[in-house]
């Protein structure tokens, strides 16, 4: 092989060298280990042959050393430096509370014989607020609750039913537009017997038991 074709294997090495952009190797070694390259011949050449006859696969093996060399020393340099640092996973967001619009309920029309209310019965109620009556129609009774002693709060609360039920609820509690009444439900359907009504000290200490507010 003539000398341009030598120089272009070699430009072609360079080009693969995955470790051409790493910093050079301790030149130390680096001798260290092309005289032994040279020294240990694959093709059996002799010391006496000198660097100027050495075939091609000399060169390639030589070059190859210098490969292993760089890798080496890329990763001595890289292995002594910090860990990298792993970026923080984001934040976990906690909730907002923010407030739902509407809650919606249902009429119930007044059934069977009523215990008395007690507040162990109260606390097992899934919603539980004081509201003011806002808008009573023939279908829905709207409130704007002030406390909520269970279940999501929300800006509204709608007590909905066809007109013949929501008549039958507004007898057991009158819902009037300006009052301000304790309510609670469970299954969506407003709790009757005592446990949901006008505003009164009584009704109001029930509450605070049941709920601990």
């Amino acid at each position: 092989m003539n000398q341009p074709d030598d120089e272009h294997l070699r430009a072609r090495l360079r080009d693969a060298d995955p470790a051409a952009s790493l910093p050079p190797a301790d030149p130390s070694r680096v001798a260290r280990l092309l005289e032994t390259t040279m020294s240990d011949d694959p093709l059996n050449e002799t010391r006496q042959d000198g660097t100027r006859n050495r075939s091609t696969l000399t060169w390639l093996v030589a070059a190859a050393a210098l490969v292993v060399i760089g890798g080496a020393g890329a990763f001595v340099l890289t292995n002594g430096e910090d860990e990298p640092t792993v970026p923080a996973a984001e934040e976990s967001i906690e909730p907002t509370g923010e407030i739902a619009p509407v809650t919606t309920l249902a009429a119930a029309a007044p059934g069977g014989r009523c215990g008395v209310p007690t507040a162990a019965l109260l606390a097992q109620q899934e919603v539980a607020f004081q509201g003011t009556v806002q808008e009573v129609d023939e279908d829905v009774v709207v409130l704007v609750p002030s406390v909520f002693y269970a279940g999501a709060p929300s800006d509204l609360v709608e007590v909905q039913g066809p007109p013949q039920e929501l008549g039958a609820l507004l007898q057991a509690v009158p819902f009037e537009e300006g009052e301000t009444y304790l309510v609670s439900a469970t299954d969506g359907q407003v709790s009757l017997c005592g446990l949901s009504g006008p505003v009164d000290p009584d009704l109001q200490a029930l509450y605070v038991e049941a709920f601990d507010k």
